[in-house]
C-alpha cells in the first residue's frame, strides 16, 4: 500500500519504520526535515510538502497537538482535499476531530489514536482505537495490524475514538497519581517502594499500566521522557474541555493537572508525565 506518514517524533518514527518493514511504499514528511533522514535511508521517500505525502492510499498523521494538525491539514501545502484517506493518530480535541471528519473531502477521515509508549510502538505492539465509516476502517485494518497488537473499532463517528483516547490518558494519569501517593505513604512509614510495588503488582494490580509506570516511579526514570509532561498537560486540558461540554464532573482530573503544572514548573518541560510523582513526594517532604 502507498502510505504517507507525517510527524516523526518518537512514536511516529517507530510507526513509520514498522510500515516500511511490512513492505509498504512509505513517503514521509516532518517539519524538521532531518528527522526524515533515517527513514529515507531505510527506503522511504521524502516529501517536500505534507500534500506530497497524501497522494497515495493513506496518509497517517502523528502530531503533538491541535495546532500542529491544523497546520498540516489546512495550512499551505496541507493535505485537505488530497485523494488519500487521512488516518489521524494524534491525541486531539473532539472539536478538531469533528472538523477533520466534516472537511476531509473525497479522501475521507479516520481517527485512530493509539495506546502505548515508544517501546511498544517500536515493537509493533500498540493498541489502536479507530472510528470512522466501516469501509474506511476495513481499508485500514491490515495496516493497523502492521503497527499494533489489537484494533478496537469504536463506531462511525471519528471523534468517538478521540474521546476514548482522552478518557484512557486520564486513567493512566490517575493510576500514576495513585501509585505515587501510595509509594509516598509507604516510604514515609518505612516500607521501600520496590516492596510495595511487588505486593501490589503481584496481587490486585497486575495490569500493564501498573507494571510499566510502577517501574518508572521505582527507578525515578523520568528522563529522557517517553511522553513529555507538557503533552500530558495538553491531554488533560482536552479531557477537561470535553468534560465541561458534556457536563461530566472529574474532580481527580484537577489534581492531576495541578501536579503536571507543578512538575513542569520545577523540573522543566523535558520531564516525563510520570514525573508528577515528584510533586507528590515534595508535598510529603521526601
Amino acid at each position: 500500500m502507498r502510505i504517507g506518514f507525517i510527524g516523526l517524533g518518537q512514536m511516529g518514527s517507530a510507526i513509520a519504520a514498522n510500515l516500511l518493514k511490512a513492505g509498504h511504499e512509505v513517503t514521509v514528511w516532518n517539519r524538521s526535515a532531518d528527522k526524515t533522514d533515517a527513514l529515507v535511508a531505510a527506503g522511504a521517500a521524502r516529501a517536500a510538502r505534507p500534500l506530497d505525502a497524501a497522494k497515495g492510499d493513506l496518509v497517517m498523521t502523528m502530531l503533538a497537538d491541535d495546532r500542529a494538525v491544523e497546520g498540516v491539514v489546512f495550512g499551505e501545502g496541507g493535505i485537505v482535499g488530497a485523494p488519500a484517506l487521512h488516518v489521524g493518530h494524534s491525541t486531539i480535541s473532539i472539536a478538531l476531530a469533528d472538523r477533520l471528519a466534516a472537511d476531509s473531502g473525497t479522501g475521507g477521515y479516520v481517527s485512530a489514536p493509539v495506546f502505548g509508549r515508544p517501546p511498544a510502538a517500536a515493537a509493533g505492539k500498540l493498541f489502536v482505537v479507530a472510528a470512522g465509516v466501516e469501509a474506511a476502517l476495513d481499508r485500514c485494518e491490515p495496516v493497523f495490524a502492521d503497527i499494533g497488537q489489537r484494533t478496537f473499532r469504536i463506531g462511525d463517528k471519528p471523534s468517538a475514538a478521540n474521546l476514548v483516547k482522552l478518557s484512557g490518558n486520564f486513567m493512566i494519569m490517575a493510576a500514576v497519581e495513585a501509585m505515587a501517593e501510595a509509594m509516598t505513604l509507604a516510604e514515609k512509614g518505612g516500607v521501600d517502594r520496590q516492596t510495595l510495588l511487588e505486593v501490589l503488582t503481584g496481587t490486585l494490580f497486575g495490569a500493564p499500566v501498573y507494571h510499566i509506570y510502577g517501574e518508572i516511579l521505582l527507578e525515578d526514570r523520568f528522563r529522557p521522557a517517553g511522553f513529555a509532561a507538557p503533552l500530558g498537560l495538553k491531554d488533560m486540558t482536552l479531557a477537561d474541555t470535553a468534560a465541561t461540554s458534556l457536563g461530566a464532573p472529574m474532580p481527580l482530573l484537577g489534581i492531576v493537572r495541578d501536579h503536571l503544572r507543578s512538575v513542569i514548573a520545577t523540573e522543566g518541560p523535558d520531564i516525563d508525565w510520570a514525573g508528577i510523582a515528584l510533586a507528590v513526594r515534595k508535598s510529603a517532604k521526601l
